[in-house]
């Protein structure tokens, strides 16, 4: 007899408690706070079951609790980031994590202003020297 193992959203579509990240953010940080408050009991109350010998719908819905409480973290993270991202707009200075990543090597070369400075000496040099036009007869 051969047995058909459940992928993740099909159990995550039997699970009572279905959580999407669309439907977390419409939420605000209070709502969130007490939504993860009440997967972090039914979690507890998972795990005990386990312990004590529970069914096995109430054993693969751990997995599914643990990942509904991963995904209302991520939400909380992103909405305090965005905020912090707008709170810093106009600093001079940004918190490291709120900086492009980009490169080591390109976050320490000079600003592209820096690099086209001149000297007094090379602007006087250059306008002595411009380069020089000439046509080619053909």
């Amino acid at each position: 007899m051969a047995t058909s193992k459940k992928t993740f959203v099909e159990i995550f579509e039997i699970a009572e408690g279905k959580v999407k990240c669309t439907d977390l953010r419409t939420k605000d940080k209070n709502e969130l706070l007490k939504q993860l408050e009440e997967l972090k009991t039914e979690l507890t109350n998972l795990q005990v079951s386990k312990v004590t010998g529970g069914a096995a719908s109430k054993l693969s819905k751990i997995r599914v609790v643990r990942k509904a409480i991963a995904r209302v973290y991520i939400i909380m993270h992103q909405k305090q980031k965005e905020n912090l991202r707008l709170l810093y707009k106009n600093h001079k200075y940004k918190p490291l994590d709120l900086r492009p990543k980009k490169t080591r090597a390109i976050r320490r070369a000079l600003t592209p202003y820096q690099a086209n400075r001149k000297t007094p000496k090379e602007i006087r040099k250059r306008s002595a020297f411009p380069p020089r036009k000439y046509a080619l007869k053909v």
